[in-house]
């Protein structure tokens, strides 16, 4: 369950059972290369592994995009509850074209798969999203062979819509998307 949100002078905070989220800083570079510079942890998404500097560069553009009006990007850490260490790293872009939808991704460290913790991350998304951004479709795209991603995004409340054929190009060649999203009307917080 969700238990608050707060969006204070532009700063995000969304606070769930085992897992909150806050605006990235330059501090969570490091952390953030746990998830993006290794290979496990990247298998799925259309890119290499990432060096610290393009990870520096990825927190970067997070912060930037905190300041940017209308504001289309929230960068966020995932932070366990518990440890309060970072652990991931969670994004939602609104389409400028679109402004009612938005597209979530996600990442955590390895050792924290298996857990449901996933499944806690997209509920926030789609927490935040709806309640608080006001939003009403969200949407992911994932690897057909990522199953543990298909199983958090329906066990959230996400439909899957289909699949785009050849969507993302990745250093392996072109790879296909499958579409899971929630429309406002019809997502329930679970």
């Amino acid at each position: 369950m969700i238990s608050r949100y707060l969006l204070r002078m532009r700063q995000v905070v969304c606070t769930g059972t085992r897992l909150w989220l806050r605006e990235v800083t330059e501090a969570d570079v490091a952390a953030l290369h746990a998830v993006y510079g290794d290979p496990q942890a990247t298998q799925y998404m259309p890119f290499s592994p990432r060096t610290l500097q393009q990870v520096a560069a990825l927190v970067e553009e997070g912060v930037r995009s905190a300041a940017a009006e209308p504001r289309l990007l929230y960068v966020l850490a995932v932070l366990d509850v518990e440890s309060q260490e970072v652990i991931g790293v969670a994004r939602l872009h609104i389409d400028a074209e679109r402004p009612h939808s938005a597209e979530i991704g996600l990442g955590l460290r390895p050792d924290r798969w298996g857990r449901g913790m996933g499944t806690d991350l997209v509920r926030l998304l789609l927490a935040f999203g709806f309640k608080q951004l006001g939003l009403h479709r969200v949407w992911g795209a994932r690897s057909p062979a990522n199953l543990p991603a298909q199983l958090a995004m329906l066990t959230a409340g996400m439909v899957e819509e289909g699949r785009l054929r050849h969507h993302v190009s990745t250093p392996a060649g072109w790879r296909d998307s499958v579409i899971h999203a929630a429309l406002d009307g019809e997502w329930a917080e679970r």
